[in-house]
């Protein structure tokens, strides 16, 4: 009989952060999935938080991106991206936590002089499906709520067993 889900070791959190120079290139777990070209002078603020997908994995990556947005001088998107972060992070847990090896997944935050790009990763074969929810349904709301906050979102499949769903908040002049 497997252990219950709660008791399964699934290794520590990973936690990288970064702020360099764009035409810098740093290396990241994502790199080998592509990326920008790393051409240009823009400053971009990196940061990347790898964990099991555990239903504990969304307050967490949750009060990982308020913080790292208030180091950031970002605390006018705190709120939205915390939202869009827990969305996000639900899809990606719950796509995981069924497959058999319970891939972690990834919280990934980007940002630039014009805006800040969220990115959940997971490792599940199937696409992004999104629906309409029913008015008594208790869920199905999560990606209306992604597009309601964002200027931008979307999703991409990076390999077979590779996706990224994405959303960017636009930056105010201060």
């Amino acid at each position: 009989m497997p252990a219950p889900h709660s008791l399964v070791a699934l290794g520590p959190a990973k936690l990288i952060y970064v702020t360099a120079p764009s035409n810098t290139r740093s290396r990241t777990p994502l790199d080998h999935l592509g990326g920008g070209s790393g051409a240009g002078t823009a400053r971009h603020r990196t940061s990347l938080l790898e964990l099991a997908p555990l239903p504990s994995a969304i307050p967490c990556a949750r009060l990982h991106t308020i913080h790292v947005l208030h180091e950031w001088l970002l605390r006018q998107l705190a709120d939205d991206a915390a939202l869009i972060v827990s969305e996000l992070m639900t899809n990606a847990a719950d796509a995981s936590m069924v497959l058999p090896r319970r891939p972690p997944i990834t919280l990934r935050l980007l940002a630039t002089e014009r805006f800040l790009r969220i990115e959940v990763w997971d490792q599940s074969p199937h696409n992004l499906e999104p629906r309409e929810a029913d008015a008594d349904a208790e869920c199905g709301r999560g990606l209306t709520v992604v597009a309601a906050l964002s200027a931008r979102w979307g999703s991409q499949r990076t390999g077979p067993d590779r996706k990224v769903v994405w959303a960017e908040l636009a930056l105010i002049d201060a």
